[in-house]
């Protein structure tokens, strides 16, 4: 009887003794989980290096026993785009769903830039660049890629986006030796002046949009210009005729991050038209403007130094990293516009 009750007695005093112990193992496991955390947060932290299209194209091909032939270094900086966003440090952080990755913003929205100009280039590819005419068939390889490219970022199962950006980097694997296959006339690219024109006009819609969300950091009294030039116009909803846009603060560093991957990756795909397309640009005159355009696009990947975004005013005390960023992006646009004049002209 006694033996018992003391078993009681000890019972309670021993599931505590357990319950604490638990509770500590717990805590000191999260502690570390965090700890680990935070350290890969700012290892994660980083985009990577610039690397020369040429060099890099010429080794692809060394390694697959084919001859980089006109266009290929185009479809491989493409193809490495894509595959340098999978592969960088951390990885492909858009779809993570636990720490740290999770808490990172400035990555992720450095990788949507990459993808919207991986997605533009894959499209112009299929559409343009790897046909003869808009009546000739598209190319196979370069259809199923597109695809693979528009899949959504934020998918992380069934199947997750890198799964998809696999597949699409393996289209374009598959492009590329077939063009450097002389026994394969079937797939071409055509480096023709009216293929880099319409390039180029996607390139500059896409940085119209972006050169716009930057200058919105601070807000700004913004005229409906959607008919102007019209006599009857008309679309679909009335709008106001003047209204102010401005960027939430929470999202001024996305958007920075944003164009800053969008230039990053233009950057290399202007370096490949550099080489593949020095004919045509050669034959226009256009050479010089478009190894300005690439230096100005150099500019947008210093360092940046402050471990925030700043959004001073125009004109304030702090500096304004967006402002500066789209005032970069706006003379590349600007250019680009020059660029597609020339290649018009006949």
């Amino acid at each position: 009887m006694k033996l018992a009750q003391s078993l009681k007695l000890n019972v309670p005093k021993l599931n505590f003794l357990n319950l604490g112990i638990i509770g500590s193992t717990v805590a000191g496991v999260v502690a570390v989980y965090l700890l680990v955390a935070l350290f890969l947060t700012w290892w994660w932290d980083k985009e990577p290096d610039r690397f020369d299209v040429v060099e890099s194209a010429a080794r692809h091909a060394e390694l697959n026993g084919a001859l980089p032939v006109v266009g290929y270094t185009f479809a491989h900086t493409t193809r490495e785009l894509a595959a340098m966003m999978l592969e960088k440090r951390g990885g492909f952080l858009s779809n993570d769903v636990f720490p740290p990755g999770v808490w990172m913003d400035n990555v992720p929205e450095w990788e949507f830039g990459v993808l919207l100009m991986v997605r533009d280039t894959a499209r112009s590819l299929r559409v343009d660049l790897a046909r003869t005419q808009s009546q000739s068939n598209e190319e196979p390889n370069l259809a199923e890629a597109e695809g693979k490219f528009f899949y959504d970022n934020s998918s992380w199962i069934f199947p997750a986006s890198e799964s998809e950006y696999e597949a699409g980097i393996e289209y374009i694997e598959q492009y590329l030796s077939s063009i450097a296959d002389p026994a394969n006339p079937d797939a071409q690219f055509y480096p023709r002046a009216d293929n880099l024109q319409r390039w180029l006009g996607g390139v500059s819609a896409r940085l119209g949009d972006i050169s716009q969300r930057l200058s919105e950091s601070v807000g700004k009294r913004q005229r409906d210009l959607a008919t102007v030039g019209e006599r009857n116009p008309d679309q679909s909803t009335p709008v106001a005729s003047e209204r102010e846009t401005k960027t939430p603060w929470t999202q001024i560093d996305n958007v920075f991050y944003e164009a800053r991957g969008q230039a990053w990756a233009l950057l290399h795909l202007l370096k490949a038209v550099e080489h593949d397309f020095r004919p045509v640009l050669d034959d226009k005159n256009a050479l010089p403007m478009l190894q300005q355009i690439i230096r100005d696009l150099e500019v947008t990947q210093e360092t940046v130094w402050s471990p925030v975004i700043l959004n001073g005013g125009g004109f304030g005390f702090l500096a304004n990293h967006s402002l500066v960023m789209a005032s970069y992006i706006s003379r590349v646009n600007a250019a680009i516009i020059e660029i597609q004049q020339l290649l018009e002209q006949g």
